[in-house]
């Protein structure tokens, strides 16, 4: 490896990232809801967690290898450091969350609900690459 990305690579890989998490997300989201009622609240619930879940793993391990250039080895590091990759996510998923509770509860489509998840996801990805970059891939990370 070369060393981290820089400016418009690092924008555009990061970005690139967020869009692959976020299909990701969405697609484990409709699996969900294929599988339930999806007026139902405790659906859409399951159906964002799951969302999440799977988004925030692949959004992982993309910025700790392609963004981040991140070594951190051994099980209790790395599991240190998800730990903190999860606790950056928190306020950044309640953006998402809201958003696309917004976005559903205001028109109740499918279209709507998406739309809500891409805006607050792209508003949410930016704050956490700030957080992640600050506090969580320090050592030698893309500045």
């Amino acid at each position: 490896m070369s060393g981290p990305p820089r400016g418009p690579v690092l924008a555009l890989r990061y970005a690139g990232f967020a869009v692959v998490a976020t299909l990701a997300n969405l697609g484990a989201q409709r699996a969900v809801l294929a599988l339930g009622d999806r007026e139902a609240a405790a659906v859409f619930a399951v159906a964002m967690v799951t969302g999440t879940l799977v988004g925030l793993v692949v959004k992982y391990l993309l910025d700790k290898r392609w963004i981040f250039y991140d070594r951190t080895a051994g099980v209790a590091a790395q599991g240190r450091q998800f730990a903190l990759y999860t606790l950056m996510g928190v306020a950044t998923t309640a953006i998402f969350w809201v958003t696309e509770t917004a976005f559903w509860l205001t028109w109740r489509t499918d279209a709507a609900r998406e739309a809500g998840a891409v805006i607050g996801l792209t508003i949410g990805y930016v704050t956490k690459y700030l957080l992640d970059r600050r506090f969580v891939f320090r050592e030698g990370g893309a500045a």
